[in-house]
């Protein structure tokens, strides 16, 4: 009977039966380093793909710069990338985002807990259960049904307040706030100059391109007082 599956050399992967298993065995010294793994209703996602600098990391990185600020400067909450693993028991989810915000409000209310390492050492989390306010993730060519589907239906049963989703990897450049209702999420507010409106900061927003002056793209997340 076979115990494990072995990806590329890479990725060995147990059989799991249940969220709890997975979750047990995301927070083992035997999980892998690199890669995205999520758990989706029951199934196991690898994504071994390399991130693509322009269409990807930048962007990524540009959304962070401005939101670490309006998160820092407000003492809102806690602004979360890349290896910080999100499980919501009530959608059968466990995955790792691209960016995550949690309030403050969220935490004080039992909405969101931090999970800490088994040490029990003071200050020191490894995990995110619950459902954070806001969850972003960025298309890549190996997970554009994940990212624009499987993962919203998913977030939406969570009850994840808002959903962004950016796609930049061709012409027009993509950028959408989803807003959470029990019908499933739904398009945010927006207005003539192409500003969206997130309930979650009391802001909108609006995401352009550019080349810079040596060719190659440069992205910025624009702000504008929601009223």
């Amino acid at each position: 009977m076979a115990t494990s599956v072995i990806i590329e050399e890479q990725v060995e992967i147990p059989f799991v039966g249940s969220l709890a298993d997975f979750r047990a065995w995301a927070l083992s010294d035997g999980f892998p380093e690199r890669g995205r793994i999520d758990y989706i209703g029951g199934r196991i996602e690898v994504d071994m793909s390399p991130e693509d600098i322009f269409c990807h990391g930048t962007l990524k990185t540009e959304i962070i710069a401005v939101l670490v600020r309006l998160v820092k400067d407000g003492g809102l909450g806690y602004l979360l990338s890349d290896r910080t693993r999100v499980s919501c028991p009530v959608a059968d989810l466990s995955v790792e985002p691209d960016i995550v915000f949690v309030s403050e409000e969220s935490l004080e209310s039992g909405r969101v807990r931090l999970v800490p390492k088994v040490s029990g050492e003071q200050d020191r989390y490894v995990e995110v259960e619950g459902d954070p306010d806001l969850v972003v993730e960025i298309v890549s060519d190996s997970s554009v049904t994940k990212d624009t589907r499987r993962l919203p239906a998913a977030y939406a049963q969570a009850g994840v307040r808002e959903f962004w989703l950016a796609d930049a990897r061709g012409k027009p450049l993509t950028f959408a706030i989803h807003c959470w209702t029990p019908a499933g999420y739904q398009p945010a507010p927006g207005d003539a100059d192409g500003f969206q409106r997130s309930a979650v900061f009391r802001t909108a927003f609006r995401l352009v391109r550019h080349r810079n002056p040596h060719g190659r793209w440069t992205f910025d997340l624009q702000i504008k007082a929601a009223g």
